[in-house]
C-alpha cells in the first residue's frame, strides 16, 4: 500500500519545483525525495515528469538522502515476503544493471552456488530491461515457475533454501516508472533504488554496481537502514559483479565497519579472462550456460561464478574469507549439490504452481 503523506510535493514547489533545484545541482532533503516517490507511485506524475526526475538526479548525482528518501517511499508501498530474513541469515544477490557487458547471468547462477554450499538467498530480479536476458528470464528458461506470491516465495526460501521476487509482483506501484525507464535506455535511479528493496528485507547483500560512484551513498543508506553485512563490487571493464578479469573494487559493510579494497582474481587462483569469455545471450543460451556451470565444466565462466558466489558466502557469514568461499563453491559444484538446489527449485515452483493454478 503506497503510504500517504500529510505533506504534499506542492509543498516543496511542485515538480517544477524539485526539477529547477536538480538542474542547479542542489540536493534535495530526504523528505522531498520521499514526496516524489510517492507522487510516482500513486500514479500522480507524469511519463515526462519522472524521466526528467531520473536524469536530473543521474546528472548530478544521487546522495545518500535522497535515496534514503526514495527508499521509504519504496519499501512502503512494496508486498513482503514473510520471513524473518535477518534471524535466517537470508542473503541477496542482485546488481544494477547498466554496465552494457551482454554477460551471463553471474548473480542468479552465484547464488545458487552459494546455497549449494550453505547459504540461503531470496533472490530479487527481474527480467531484461536493458540486457538480452535477466534473472527471471534465465530462471524461466531452465524451467522455474517465476510469477510466484510471497508465500510461495518464503516456501521456496524455507524448503530449498533459494527463493525469487519477481520485481513487478511485489512492487506494482512501480509500474508508472516502466515506460520512462524503458525509453530512457539508461541506468538511472531505479537500478540503484532496485538491490536496496528485496521484498524479503534482507539485511545482508551482494550488490553489483556498473557506476563506483554510487558505492558510498547505497552503502551509506544500507547502514542506516540496518544492513549488517554488504559487499558493493564494481568489477574491471565497468562489470556490475566482481570480475575475473582485472581487479575488482569493494565497499564492505561489516558489522559497522565500512572497508574499501580490491580483490585480484589471480591471487585466488583464477586465470585472467577475456571480457568475451563472459558474454552471453538471450534466456536460453544463458540456461545452457548457466547448466554447463552447474555441471562442473571448467571454463572462465564457471571461474566468475565461483567468484561471484564466494562473495555470497562471505555475506552469509558462511566463511571468513574469499579464499574459503572459493573453496566451498567449488565442493558445491564437484559435489552436484548446486545443481541439486536449481532442481529442487524449479521444482517446488512447479509444484506451488500446480497447487493455485
Amino acid at each position: 500500500m503506497v503510504h500517504t503523506r500529510v505533506v504534499s510535493l506542492q509543498t516543496y514547489g511542485g515538480w517544477s519545483g524539485i526539477l529547477r533545484q536538480l538542474v542547479a545541482r542542489q540536493d534535495l532533503p530526504a523528505q522531498v525525495a520521499d514526496a516524489a516517490m510517492n507522487e510516482i507511485l500513486q500514479g500522480q506524475a507524469t511519463s515526462a515528469q519522472i524521466a526528467a526526475f531520473a536524469v536530473a538526479l543521474r546528472a548530478k548525482g544521487e546522495t545518500t538522502d535522497e535515496l534514503k528518501g526514495l527508499l521509504t517511499a519504496m519499501r512502503s508501498a512494496a508486498v513482503k515476503v514473510p520471513l524473518d530474513a535477518p534471524a535466517l541469515g537470508i542473503i541477496d544477490t542482485c546488481g544494477t544493471g547498466g554496465d552494457h557487458s551482454g554477460s551471463i547471468n553471474v548473480s542468479t547462477a552465484a547464488a545458487l552456488v552459494a546455497v549449494g554450499a550453505g547459504a540461503k538467498v531470496c533472490k530479487h530480479g527481474n527480467r531484461s530491461v536493458s540486457s538480452l536476458c535477466g534473472s527471471a528470464d534465465v530462471l524461466e528458461a531452465l524451467g522455474a515457475v517465476i510469477d510466484l506470491g510471497p508465500n510461495e516465495v518464503a516456501h521456496c526460501v524455507e524448503q530449498t533454501g533459494f527463493g525469487f521476487c519477481l520485481a513487478p509482483l511485489f512492487h506494482p506501484a512501480m509500474r508508472h516508472a516502466a515506460a520512462p525507464r524503458r525509453e530512457l535506455g539508461i541506468a538511472s535511479v531505479f537500478n540503484f533504488l532496485g538491490p536496496l528493496v528485496n521484498p524479503a528485507e534482507v539485511n545482508r547483500q551482494l550488490v553489483g554496481i556498473s557506476d563506483p560512484n554510487m558505492a558510498a551513498p547505497m552503502l551509506e543508506v544500507l547502514r542506516v537502514t540496518g544492513s549488517v553485512r554488504v559487499m558493493i563490487v564494481h568489477g574491471h571493464g565497468g562489470l556490475d559483479e566482481l570480475s575475473t578479469i582485472g581487479l575488482t573494487q569493494v565497499w564492505e559493510l561489516r558489522h559497522g565497519e565500512i572497508i574499501h579494497h580490491f580483490v585480484d582474481p589471480t591471487s585466488l587462483g583464477f586465470a585472467p579472462a577475456n571480457s568475451a569469455d563472459l558474454v552471453g545471450g538471450d534466456a536460453d543460451a544463458n540456461a545452457r550456460c548457466l547448466q554447463r556451470v552447474l555441471n562442473a565444466e571448467v571454463s572462465p565462466q564457471r571461474d566468475i561464478v565461483v567468484l561471484n558466489a564466494a562473495a555470497a558466502l562471505c555475506v552469509a557469514d558462511v566463511c571468513d574469507t574469499l579464499e574459503q568461499g572459493v573453496q566451498l563453491a567449488e565442493v558445491a559444484l564437484e559435489t552436484g549439490a548446486a545443481g541439486a538446489v536449481l532442481d529442487s527449485f524449479v521444482v517446488a515452483t512447479q509444484e506451488l504452481k500446480n497447487q493455485h493454478g
